[in-house]
């Protein structure tokens, strides 16, 4: 009672519901249930045989991926906000996992190292939910996702090959290694087993075209392993799935090996983190084509808690899967009791379909995997990334190339680095436009350069964060570098987050200009600006005279007011007024 309470505390500090399942129940009726009922029947159909193609690609006993399918769908939505998104593997996790697996220590055992990836997981998961940390996934470009999975399509494919065509490879620890063994080893292709897999990939484009609503997957398994059964009474040799144990589900406790959990915190982190995208993603998705609404951090703590309880039950990491989550969406699912369902039909057919696996032949699994990664390449998503600007093609390109060249969860990392890099770049580049008064009195922008100018007007646009204090330095200095210019004013009514290193840049400015006898003024600032500049006592130094606050009723007001006390501390001396011009603005502008 009193952890419930603790969890209840916590939860609700950081504005999570602990169970919200319990409200989903509330009202609940048969009509409900019997729709739930088809959701989640349609949804094992499809779950039970992605999970053993999944695990069979991250290089796991099939066992892996369905228990990971059982526990996970009745474990997150017992705490996720989302009616439709279904955990469970995911082909992304899962060849993350096997890049995992290739490049890991060898003294690491891999079914030790999978328990405790899992365990890993979930807790980032669930620190993240705690932490809020759901709203930093939106700074995350699209560009680094779609390079990421492309990539991930194409290695999951490079690693099916070999089954495809029944021949064996040794693990290899990169895309062309793979493309590499599997090219030597096509003398030894078995033709029954790359027959059967054709078969298999034409089932299932008939199923996909034709009978789009069936469990097609499920199907063509089935078929295929009737298929296997009657060559192999013809004399042609196939190799088989490994069969689920019957009636056993072993508890995995993940060792407590300190190197161990250093060594494998960075990849456990970037699935995690490929994961929570996965899963707010669809949630998202799924949540806009109803009216309804979800909360992302919840559906963080649903997919880390289904992690933490997979890693003591022998499963593979769980992400939010977009084809169950679809599918689960389709069939007409009402809340999250549909994956409850698919899960615990699952788990049934987890304890009695054992023996009955093993007649699943390997070509046709591959055959499966293939078809799911081809999927994952699109195209379109492709075209509109590289066309759209330089720095999404830049991203793309890098996450692509260095998945294919790197363990992916390093790849993931680049990319994010990357589009990180180019945003701020991008940011940190405020514009200095040229303005003045024209014949009507209104403040207009300007084609020309004035000479002899006593009074400079710089227009200031764009982020005044730490990334732009140094280009916003430079550029205003050159202006006062012009031995006429008597007063400064910086319009600053579009400029926006200054903080403490361009504060102290606008003190190092004003402090330069009264050492040689001149002015800065700012005008049309907001209130946040003149909070900083006031508490940071920047403003004393300015002088509270020569600061404007914006009118919103008014824009030009407080530059008209700062030109007249630019005027004032010049003295009697009629002014001339420049406003300073940036030819980099003007050109970037032409084009």
């Amino acid at each position: 009672m009193k952890r419930t309470s603790l969890f209840a505390s916590l939860t609700s500090y950081v504005k999570l519901e602990p169970f919200p399942i319990l409200g989903t129940l509330r009202g609940y009726n048969r009509s409900d249930l019997s729709a739930d009922f088809r959701a989640g029947l349609n949804g094992a159909l499809v779950s039970f045989p992605q999970g053993m193609a999944y695990a069979v690609l991250a290089g796991l006993p099939i066992q892996y991926g369905v228990y990971c399918t059982a526990v996970s769908a009745v474990i997150a939505p017992i705490f996720s906000s989302s009616r439709y998104n279904v955990a469970g593997p995911t082909n992304a996790t899962a060849v993350m996992l096997l890049s995992v697996f290739l490049t890991m220590p060898a003294d690491i055992p891999k079914f030790a190292a999978t328990s405790i990836i899992v365990l890993l997981v979930g807790l980032f998961l669930v620190a993240s939910a705690f932490f809020q940390l759901a709203s930093l996934l939106k700074f995350v470009s699209r560009s680094v996702i779609i390079g990421y999975i492309t990539a991930a399509a194409l290695l999951i494919i490079a690693n099916q090959v070999h089954h495809l065509i029944g021949t064996k490879i040794a693990p290899a620890g990169s895309f062309l290694d793979v493309v590499k063994r599997t090219v030597m080893s096509m003398g030894n292709v078995n033709l029954a087993a790359l027959g059967l897999g054709l078969a298999t990939f034409a089932l299932l484009a008939i199923f996909k075209t034709k009978l789009p609503k069936l469990p097609g997957a499920a199907i063509a398994l089935v078929v295929a392993a009737f298929a296997a059964f009657g060559m192999s009474k013809m004399g042609w040799s196939l190799p088989l799935t490994d069969p689920l144990p019957l009636g056993s589900w072993p508890v995995t406790i993940p060792p407590g090996i300190y190197n161990w959990f250093f060594m494998l915190m960075g990849p456990a982190v970037a699935i995690g983190f490929l994961a929570a995208m996965e899963a707010t993603m669809m949630a998202k998705t799924l949540a806009g084509r109803t009216g309804t609404s979800v909360n992302p951090n919840q559906e963080l703590l649903g997919l880390g808690l289904a992690n933490i309880s997979t890693a003591f039950l022998a499963g593979m990491p769980a992400s939010g899967s977009p084809t169950r989550s679809a599918l689960n969406y389709q069939s007409g699912a009402r809340t999250g009791i549909a994956s409850i369902i698919s899960g615990l039909i699952c788990a049934v057919g987890a304890v009695t379909l054992g023996p009955v696996t093993a007649y699943i032949p390997q070509t046709a699994l591959a055959a499966t995997v293939i078809w799911v990664a081809v999927s994952l390449i699109d195209p379109r998503h492709i075209r509109i990334a590289l066309n759209s600007t330089r720095s999404d093609a830049v991203v793309l390109g890098t996450t692509f190339g260095f998945a294919l060249l790197t363990p992916l969860d390093f790849a993931i990392f680049v990319g994010v680095a990357t589009s990180i890099a180019l945003f701020l770049s991008k940011a940190s580049s405020p514009t200095l436009v040229e303005y003045s008064f024209n014949e009507q009195g209104q403040l207009a922008e300007l084609d020309e350069k004035r000479a002899n100018p006593h009074i400079s007007i710089i227009h200031v646009e764009g982020e005044l964060f730490f990334g732009a204090a140094d280009l916003f330095r430079e550029e205003i200095r050159r202006v006062c570098h012009d031995p006429s210019l008597k007063a400064l004013v910086l319009r600053m009514r579009n400029a926006r987050h200054l903080d403490a290193t361009s504060a102290m840049a606008l003190e190092e400015l004003a402090i330069f200009l009264h050492s040689t006898g001149r002015h800065l003024l700012i005008s049309g600032a907001t209130k946040e600006v003149y909070r900083i500049l006031r508490d940071t006592r920047i403003l004393e130094t300015i002088g509270r005279d020569n600061f404007f606050i914006g009118s919103v009723r008014n824009p030009n007001l407080a530059t008209r007011n700062a030109l007249k006390r630019a005027q004032e501390l010049i003295g009697p001396e009629k002014a001339e007024v420049k406003i300073f011009f940036d030819p980099a603005f003007s050109k970037a502008k032409a084009n």
